[in-house]
Order: structure tokens, then sequence, then C-alpha cells
């Protein structure tokens, strides 16, 4: 494999991660109910971890109420306990086979706790990108271990590796900065 090759590869692969982080900050909404809030949550349903949209229909009635219309009765309490336990501060209340969501007044102490959240996020996001960085030296090591590239080929290549990953860990740094100054803005 070339070095642009392998670069545009772990260029692809970071991207990913700062894609997944964008999605989770984008559940993370704070004065109105998004429907994107419920999407990391899964549930113990038929014996298995299901995402929540394939056991009901998520909706936003109102700005500040969100609700899952569950299409298996049987499922109602999993889904209104998977939600409790997502660790989001959301209390769910069934309603037969509806299961309405209140969103929680935006006070200080939930925007702290919405941070939190995003800088666990945040963590995860630089952790995967360093994970990339670390899978792309072990493969330069390999390289100049079996003899097909040259200790100066493999010094550019790191140069390039740790430059990306610098690049794409300030990315993820923008976005951090961004996404807490939206949920601590009043």
């Amino acid at each position: 494999m070339s070095a642009t090759a392998e670069i545009d590869d772990l260029r692809r692969r970071m991207t990913g991660s700062l894609d997944v982080l964008k999605k989770e900050f984008s559940g993370l909404r704070t004065g109105r109910a998004s429907a994107s809030l419920l999407d990391p949550v899964t549930v113990d349903a038929y014996g298995s971890q299901m995402p929540l949209a394939q056991c009901g229909t998520v909706g936003t009635p109102e700005p500040r109420m969100l609700t899952v219309q569950v299409w298996d009765k049987g499922l109602v309490k999993a889904v209104e306990k998977a939600i409790r336990d997502a660790g989001l501060g959301l209390n769910p209340m069934a309603d037969g086979q509806l299961v309405r969501i209140p969103m929680p007044p935006m006070t200080e102490e939930r925007r702290k706790e919405l941070l939190k959240i995003a800088k666990n996020y945040a963590e995860a996001a630089r952790v995967s990108v360093r994970n990339v960085r670390r899978e792309g030296m072990d493969a330069l090591k390999a390289l100049l271990k079996n003899g097909k590239i040259t200790e100066d080929d493999n010094r550019k290549r790191q140069t390039d590796i740790q430059t990306l990953t610098d690049d794409f860990i300030k990315k993820v740094d923008e976005a951090m900065a961004g996404k807490e100054k939206d949920i601590m803005a009043v």
C-alpha cells in the first residue's frame, strides 16, 4: 500500500470517529426535546440488545416532551427501564403502549450533567483517534521490520500520521468547545 493510500485510510477512519462524536453531540439537546437524544439507548428485548428505534416510534409532540410508541406491548417496561438507565437524566412514564418522557428543565445542575456526558463522548473520540494512530504506527513498524520501507520513509510517515492525529484531536477539541458553549448558554 502506498504512503498516501495509508494516510487516506487513516484519515477516513479518524473522520469516522469525528462523525460519531458529532452524532452523539446531536443527541445532547439543551433546551428542546429531540428524537436523536434517544439514539444511543438500547433495549433488552427478545434476549438481545436492540436499538430503541427498532422497538417503537420516537416522537416529539411538544418542545419539552418525547414519546415512544412501543410496538410490542410486552416491551413497554423494558423500554422504560432502558431510557431510565441510559444515563441521560430522563424519567419516562408508561401510558399503555406509549412511553412519555418529559424533558427536565435546564437547571445549572442539568447543564453540568450534560457537559459531563459531552466530555465523556469527546474523550471516547480522542481515544478512538489515538487507536487509529497506534494501528498506523504498528503497520509502519511491520513494514520497516520486513524491509519494505527505509528508516527515512518510516520517520516521514510517522510524522505524517502524528500530524494527522494532532489535526483530528484539535477538531474533537473544537467540537467539544462548541458543544460546551451551547450547553452552558442560558
